[in-house]
């Protein structure tokens, strides 16, 4: 881990656009925080945003803010996310559930570095540093029509990698860490966790990292008062972990399974002349995902279309 600190420390010091990588629950924000803090810009703001939990219908004065009467409501000027983190760093977390066509909005300000609010004339300029994380695999977004290549291209000027859980060699140091901050608040006096419990926690693969570590030792600490041992937490957050690992994975089998290939959908669509009710039920899938299909295909037609013959020059 002593790598990634070193590159976060380096990327602090400039004003590089920064992409954190990881699974979820590894500590991405936290990471977000620690390049803000160590940068010039730490008198300044830092603003978070969750790119997932984004409204379509206000995804654009959520960005860039809107003046009065803009809109039904607008009865003052509404200061956008960029604005807020004027003078310090804006940091979008699961940038990769950014929607499309807020991508390009995104984009626009990045090149131009001012934002021009709903309702408003004139560009505003804006000074600000940008930390984006993200658990999915953005090349992989590119290639399903999910994500602008020109904008991965903008992000991940200084892309850093940070490591899950069960790949850290100061997992005693992090459980330690955090049992002394949860039990500080917990009890009135200080303990710290024994060794065969730090044994016993870092034999566990942490699908959920840093996160799902907190939340067993908070439970740890509210349970053992009542005759709970680690041993029984442990074996019940597992049982339960893989539960729901077979449940996601047959799920997603299942949504594979289900979608049959462009060339039947083709065929059923020429013979049912692209009466998309009638093809579905020959396909018998919903028409639902038949649309979904559609659209998900002729997307792939137009990037490739788009793409052909262009070369990028890293």
């Amino acid at each position: 881990m002593k790598k990634h600190e070193k590159l976060m420390f380096i990327a602090a010091k400039s004003n590089i656009p920064v992409l954190l990588q990881g699974e979820s629950g590894v500590g991405k924000e936290i990471a977000a925080r620690f390049i803000h803090e160590h940068s010039p810009r730490n008198g300044g703001p830092f603003i978070a945003l969750n790119c997932g939990a984004i409204a379509r219908n206000l995804a654009e004065s959520l960005l860039e803010g809107a003046k009065k009467g803009s809109y039904t409501g607008a009865s003052i000027d509404h200061q956008g996310i960029v604005q807020a983190a004027n003078g310090g760093t804006l940091f979008l977390d699961e940038i990769g559930e950014m929607p499309f066509d807020m991508q390009s909005k995104l984009l626009r300000i990045l090149q131009e570095r001012s934002v021009l609010p709903l309702g408003a004339t004139q560009n505003e300029p804006v000074d600000f540093r940008l930390v984006c994380a993200t658990n999915r695999d953005l090349q992989n977004e590119i290639r399903d029509g999910n994500f602008r290549k020109d904008l991965y291209f903008r992000l991940s000027a200084f892309p850093i990698v940070i490591p899950p859980l069960r790949n850290r060699d100061d997992f005693p140091e992090i459980a330690a860490t955090l049992w002394s901050e949860i039990t500080a608040k917990t009890f009135a006096e200080q303990f710290p966790l024994r060794k065969n419990e730090i044994k016993e926690l870092s034999k566990c693969n942490w699908p959920g990292n840093i996160r799902q570590l907190k939340n067993v030792l908070q439970r740890y600490a509210l349970l053992m008062q009542h005759n709970i041992s680690l041993e029984e937490i442990l074996s019940e957050e597992f049982s339960q972990t893989t539960l729901n690992d077979i449940h996601e994975n047959f799920a997603y089998q299942t949504a594979r399974a289900s979608a049959p290939n462009w060339a039947f959908i083709q065929k059923a669509l020429n013979e049912n002349k692209g009466n998309k009710c009638r093809a579905a039920r020959a396909l018998k899938i919903s028409r639902g995902c038949l649309c979904y299909q559609i659209k998900k295909h002729e997307l792939q037609e137009w990037n490739s279309c788009e793409n052909f013959g262009k070369c990028s020059l890293v």
